[in-house]
């Protein structure tokens, strides 16, 4: 971990919880076994951070199991779903031993068929781990040769050009799933070094070789899973916890621009309703504020507005919710979510694993705490801009009249929060049947995770002009009058952000801001 952005505290019980509180997030390298026991810290260090993958010596033996026991069931001449039958209303159709390659083959070139645009590398790297993971379980019954190119694929850049749109969140996610698979056996298109290259040449530049046939259940199991839905919601996570750490440091500063009171934040009030978020928001705001020189000086009011009185009210339940996602999250890249399922015992099992409501209604709750989050910061920073009672001149402007300050930081605050209002409005509550009425309940879940994505990808922008405005709003009350604890986290502002003055356009610096809170070197380490 680097030093910048550390924060001092005073030695307190309670503040060293946070000792390290303001710290710049570094991911460290090294190389992450997958066994099929994957956390979501691992999984971010190879999504975010690229960091190389390989498989124990475990994984490979229940791959191995799982493969024979397929080939077990296949000796046995009885109908296997998927194996030896056709597809969803195509169920009941038995394919010929001498056919079963093709059928698997067939599958994946009819079922691609999406649409849109393609889904960001970060998101693929996500889809590609979390589909050898989900291989891992032992139950799926495909070659190691072939989750081994997967792991190669992901090691070495090569992401198949899978399209957004396509996927009803149910029978997993066959259309973006049908394009990755597509790829592996030579065909469909895939980036490699920054060019969107036919699949088998992207696979040849990158020193690998296709798959040359697709075996039994093999184009059913890489269609047949959760992946996209779950890789677009982590990727929603990660960002969103980054921006929440990021946006409790800044609003920390926004307080203190605005000296606000502290006394909404006494253990004692909180003692009384004692949600965890909410206790937890309040604790990490009494650290940050400690022996800060302007909270607590503007003596007008007895009362903040709520955007700063009832920030653990309001940031607490958002806390929760990416907390409690953990837990979902860790499940899901666990688990085998293809069907049928072939058991240790060597029985096949059709079951509906690959069905993603849990992720619709996941990636729902987190978008609307997200969007939350976002108007908090997008209320404050109004208040920011129009405190001259609090000492602050009209929207931070130099000459206002003349100079304009920054006024339109909050025009773009409100328009990506009108912007996250409809993308709030939830798509789980939904359902479309497909397949002639034999798959009728669908859960839209990779709409789901994909609004929670676009949601977040809009907060990481509202604490960034949130961020900006603070800075200015914290030098004009006099920077050297902050709090210790938010000290280096002011400097780092400054950094990205030039000071208060005539009128200039603010824009790159708070692009580099999203960038960094994106990347997790600003916020608050351990929330």
């Amino acid at each position: 971990m680097t030093a910048l952005g550390r924060s001092q505290l005073p030695d307190s019980a309670e503040e060293e919880v946070h000792a390290e509180i303001l710290t710049v997030l570094g991911i460290l390298s090294g190389v992450i076994e997958l066994d099929g026991h994957l956390t979501v810290e691992a999984a971010e260090s190879v999504v975010f951070g690229a960091e190389p993958v390989v498989l124990s010596s475990k994984a490979w033996e229940k791959l191995e199991a799982s493969h024979h026991a397929l080939l077990s069931l296949l000796g046995e001449d009885r109908p296997v779903y998927g194996v030896n039958t056709g597809f969803g209303a195509l169920s009941r159709v038995r394919i010929p031993k001498e056919e079963l390659s093709q059928l698997q083959l067939n599958l994946v070139r009819s079922h691609a068929t999406g649409v849109g645009e393609p889904l960001p590398d970060r998101v693929v790297r996500a889809v590609l781990l979390f589909r050898v993971n989900s291989f891992l379980q032992g139950a799926s019954g495909v070659r190691p040769k072939l989750v081994e190119l997967l792991v190669e694929m992901l090691n070495r850049a090569v992401y198949p050009v899978m399209p957004r749109q396509g996927s009803v969140g149910a029978s997993g996610d066959l259309a973006p799933l049908a394009h990755l698979a597509l790829v592996l056996i030579g065909e469909g298109k895939a980036r490699f070094q920054g060019a969107e290259l036919p699949g088998g040449e992207a696979l040849r530049r990158a020193g690998l070789a296709p798959l040359a046939e697709l075996q039994p259940k093999e184009g059913l199991a890489l269609l047949n899973g959760t992946s996209v839905m779950l890789a677009q919601l982590f990727c929603a996570w990660v960002l969103g916890r980054r921006a929440f750490s990021a946006a409790l440091g800044v609003a920390a500063l926004t307080l203190q621009a605005l000296r606000a009171h502290t006394q909404p934040l006494d253990p004692r009030i909180h003692a009384l309703r004692p949600h965890p978020g909410q206790v937890k928001v309040a604790e990490i705001l009494r650290a940050l504020l400690s022996g800060s020189q302007l909270t607590d000086t503007f003596m007008d009011d007895v009362q903040d507005p709520y955007s700063l009185r009832c920030l653990p009210q309001i940031l607490g339940p958002v806390w929760e919710t990416l907390s409690r996602l953990k837990g979902t999250l860790e499940i899901e890249m666990n688990a085998a979510t293809d069907n049928p399922l072939v058991l240790p015992e060597g029985e096949v099992r059709c079951g509906g694993n690959f069905h993603g409501q849990i992720l619709a209604l996941a990636a729902e709750e987190l978008g609307m705490a997200l969007a939350v989050l976002g108007n908090s910061c997008e209320r404050r920073l109004n208040l920011l801009l129009s405190a001259e009672e609090r000492g602050l001149p009209p929207f931070l402007a130099a000459t206002p009249g003349k100079s304009s300050g920054l006024m339109l930081l909050q025009y773009t605050a409100a328009a990506l929060a009108a912007e996250n209002k409809v993308l709030a409005h939830p798509a789980a509550v939904d359902t479309i049947p497909t397949s002639g009425g034999k798959e009728d309940h669908n859960s839209m879940g990779a709409t789901s995770a994909w609004k929670a994505l676009r949601i977040v990808e809009n907060v990481v922008h509202q604490v960034a002009l949130e961020a900006a405005a603070a800075r200015w709003a914290v030098a004009l009350q006099g920077a050297e009058k902050v709090a210790p604890a938010t000290r280096n986290f002011y400097r780092r502002l400054a950094e990205l952000v030039p000071p208060p003055g005539e009128d200039q356009s603010l824009s790159e610096s708070v692009a580099r801001l999203a960038q960094e809170i994106a990347e997790g070197r600003i916020g608050i380490h351990g929330v």
